[in-house]
């Protein structure tokens, strides 16, 4: 049993037992579908809950010598959780928020839900400035987001055409729907990309179409990142590593978070960016072929050379004339 769903049970048990004086332990547990066990252990929690103060008056009392005697269930002293929800600005302005940016992402048949919500929030967070406030997120168009939302419902493969930034290249691949999210004002997917075979984050404003397979997702043994402060504060202890791209390797500074950018003559650009994973870079580096070059730190990009001067020493063994 985790914390989680103990905190959600306790919060539907003390309304039922307000309704159900008197309830047998029984009874109460078949109705919520755990043990008596179980139940005396929410009762024990229960019994240390209550107002700020934590004085006798302010902990909702419960008939333990009821409940150890008889098996029966009386609870007071709880009268307060029957009084109307009142939200501060600040708590009211949050949730609006979330809940408009929850709509940005969410597919056609999913934003009549949060509209209701959002009417209901507004209605009661009073004289809270709700309309001071708006959201601008930039994800895909409605018919690619229900498509991605339907994905995740029936947790199956979607088939994407993805848009990389600022080359003349358009990729389609298998992916395994993971989650959708917001993030500095742009919506993601992040999903198991069958073709990199690696965990993949993709801009749903440049997803060009998604068809919804029946095949089902696979399990993957992967960590999501915690984004809760966002790209950066993720990789705020890697190294940096500035890199020269070519023109043709631009996209690079769109597709990854960088701390600097400037303007080459040549049309390319310079970027710093932070490395976590030297791999990472190495596989980088050897998928641009020449198109990056790395300035600082030194040796920073030796591994990516080695792994290339390896293959051109396997294929010249490998196509060396005979004899």
């Amino acid at each position: 049993m985790t914390s989680q769903a103990q905190v959600r049970r306790l919060l539907s048990l003390v309304p039922y037992l307000r309704e159900h004086d008197g309830a047998a332990m029984a009874d109460v547990a078949k109705a919520f579908g755990i043990s008596v066990r179980t139940l005396r252990e929410d009762l024990n929690v229960l019994w240390m809950c209550g107002m700020p103060g934590l004085t006798p008056g302010d902990l909702i009392d419960i008939d333990m010598d009821a409940v150890e005697g008889e098996g029966v269930i009386h609870l007071s002293n709880a009268d307060y959780l029957t009084r109307p929800l009142r939200l501060s600005t600040d708590e009211a302005l949050a949730l609006v928020l979330g809940l408009r940016t929850l709509r940005e992402i969410a597919g056609p048949g999913q934003r009549a839900a949060v509209d209701r919500a959002l009417r209901k929030l507004e209605a009661a967070s009073g004289s809270a400035p709700t309309d001071q406030a708006s959201v601008s997120v930039t994800a895909a168009q409605d018919e690619i987001q229900a498509r991605i939302a339907e994905g995740l419902q029936r947790q199956v493969q979607l088939d994407l055409t993805y848009d990389v930034a600022s080359r003349a290249e358009t990729t389609r691949r298998m992916v395994d729907p993971l989650r959708v999210f917001v993030l500095e004002g742009y919506g993601y997917l992040e999903a198991w990309c069958h073709s990199a075979v690696a965990l993949r984050t993709f801009r749903l404003d440049r997803i060009a179409a998604v068809e919804v397979t029946d095949l089902p997702v696979e399990a993957h043994d992967v960590v999501l990142k915690d984004l809760t402060k966002g790209w950066f504060e993720t990789l705020k202890d890697a190294p940096l590593v500035t890199l020269d791209l070519a023109p043709e390797a631009t996209w690079v500074a769109e597709y990854y978070p960088t701390e600097a950018t400037s303007a080459r003559p040549d049309g390319g650009l310079t970027v710093t960016l932070r490395v976590r994973d030297p791999g990472w870079l190495r596989g980088l580096l050897l998928g641009l072929r020449g198109g990056a070059t790395v300035v600082a730190p030194a040796g920073a990009g030796d591994s990516a050379a080695e792994a290339a001067q390896e293959a051109l020493d396997q294929y010249a063994v490998l196509f060396a004339p005979a004899g």
